[in-house]
């Protein structure tokens, strides 16, 4: 297990990263720019310096994929499952980082329930300060990640 190290505060860009049980630097703090989780177990939340990306990283700080921003910070676990981002496609991992369902949608939402829609082919229209998705295809998926068939 590896614990949250920070600096004098506990807020975005104050150095933080993560110790050992032993007290050993694993993760320097000037490695990341943010750590959303304060232990990793198997999985962790990290922002990166230079683009604002939010990585998941295991105990080791091997970088595993992009997860997917909403709200402004992580995406939500939803029905057990959040967003990430791979090769540029979404795909969805559980709570302890374990990829579920492998990207490869263009677009794809939180699960509501036992289902998510999403789509293979979409456009993504920026509003304002957010975005939408357009796609004449979509289609559903259940937790494992199977197209539910009409």
């Amino acid at each position: 297990m590896i614990k949250f190290h920070e600096g004098e505060f506990d807020e975005i860009g104050v150095s933080s990263g993560y110790l050992n049980s032993n007290g050993d630097t694993i993760i320097p703090a000037e490695k990341y720019y943010y750590c959303y989780t304060d232990t990793i177990r198997n999985f962790g939340i990290v922002m990166e310096n230079k683009t604002g990306k939010l990585l998941g990283i295991d105990q080791n700080g091997t970088e595993l994929y992009e997860i997917f921003k909403y709200d402004n910070g992580p995406d939500y676990l939803k029905s057990g499952l959040f967003r990430i981002i791979k090769n540029g496609k979404i795909g969805y991992a559980n709570s302890n980082g374990k990829i579920i369902i492998e990207p490869k949608f263009d677009c794809a939402y939180q699960f509501k329930g036992e289902y998510a829609l999403v789509s293979d082919n979409c456009e993504t229209i920026k509003e304002g300060e957010n975005f939408i998705w357009k796609s004449e295809k979509w289609y559903q998926i259940t937790t494992d990640g199977k197209r539910v068939e009409k």
